[in-house]
């Protein structure tokens, strides 16, 4: 395994951070504890939920993902060796009621709240990398594009939601604070607003990225390089469509896109065109399609770590397996002239 400092901080994470949003729903809290166990062996000490968790989010498996985690390391007794990262959800009346009435709010009453019963469904008394999951105020997140002035908003001040996260640190309960689906104005105010006020620093920025969005290229990349808040890239298959099990319109029995057909952010037909291209370039180098996407994510210099998940143990040992492949310069050429036919057909 391969490590890489979190943020300006002392903590080495490992390059590959061990997913869960499936556990609770597409996973069965057995086979999440074998993928711990097995993650674990094979040197990935960071692991990522979310109150959110379990995907698709719904009041009956609200908080599981979590509570699972929560089991395993109270049975295991291997907190110390874990980098646990957890997050806060955003304001969503319309989709998760069931979380604080959907009116979740990043402020001196919601965070503590929240963070609590985070900590309680965790069964650990901190948590190492506190993050808010999307940004409470009105932007582009979640592959929305062309951005509207909202008339109104209520939106806690970033200043106010520095000062809550910061006396959660103060309490112990947070180590370090991320962010998460955020853009290149959002992470510049909570830089600037903490050096001003001297309050904690954000470490990190969770953002997809992977050959079908490369969006975070544009401004933010720079900004996690020069600023040490690296990107932790989420959805680096694109709910596995890079692995090319989906080309041909196959619907494996049991994979997420066949359970879930409305999540369709990677499956337009300039992301299918994409896909295919990208799965013969891995094919002509003898390469698993998976394991090259995934090392060309691990590759940039603005990562910190990339999110795997998985649902069967096969695409997790080939996923963690990744980290051993380094790309050729002849297939990181035709990966970005593969780039430049299609560039970022799901945003």
């Amino acid at each position: 395994m391969q490590y890489r400092k979190l943020g300006h901080t002392d903590i080495d994470v490992s390059v590959i951070c061990l997913g869960t949003m499936t556990w609770g729903e597409q996973n069965t809290p057995d086979q999440a504890i074998e993928q711990m166990d097995y993650a674990l062996s094979q040197g990935v000490n960071f692991f990522d939920t979310a109150e959110l968790y379990a995907i698709p989010p719904k009041a009956e498996t609200y908080g599981r993902t979590e509570e699972i985690i929560g089991e395993w390391l109270q049975t295991r007794g291997r907190r110390e060796q874990i980098v646990l990262a957890s997050k806060i959800a955003g304001p969503g009346e319309d989709w998760i009621p069931h979380i604080r009435g959907g009116h979740t709010r990043f402020d001196k009453s919601d965070i503590p709240q929240a963070l609590d019963a985070s900590l309680n469904r965790l069964k650990t008394d901190y948590i190492d990398l506190y993050q808010l999951h999307w940004p409470q105020r009105k932007t582009n997140y979640f592959g929305d594009l062309g951005f509207e002035a909202p008339e109104e908003e209520v939106m806690t001040p970033i200043l106010e939601t520095l000062e809550a996260l910061s006396a959660q640190v103060k309490a112990g309960k947070i180590r370090y604070i991320g962010l998460s689906n955020e853009t290149p104005w959002g992470v510049s105010q909570f830089l600037h607003l903490a050096e001003l006020a001297d309050l904690p620093r954000i470490v990190s920025v969770q953002n997809p990225y992977s050959l079908l969005n490369r969006s975070y290229e544009v401004g933010l990349a720079e900004v996690s390089w020069r600023e040490q808040a690296g990107l932790l890239a989420y959805s680096p298959l694109g709910f596995g469509v890079l692995s090319g099990k989906y080309l041909d319109d196959s619907r494996p029995a049991g994979a997420r896109l066949s359970l879930f057909p409305d999540y369709t952010r990677y499956c337009n037909l300039s992301a299918v065109t994409a896909t295919e291209k990208y799965v013969a370039l891995a094919k002509s180098h003898g390469l698993d399609p998976a394991q090259m996407a995934l090392a060309y994510v691990h590759s940039r210099p603005f990562l910190t770590s990339t999110i795997i998940g998985a649902t069967t143990m096969e695409q997790l040992r080939s996923n963690i397996d990744s980290i051993n492949l380094v790309l050729l310069d002849e297939v990181l050429s035709s990966i970005d002239e593969i780039h430049d036919e299609h560039p970022n057909p799901s945003p």
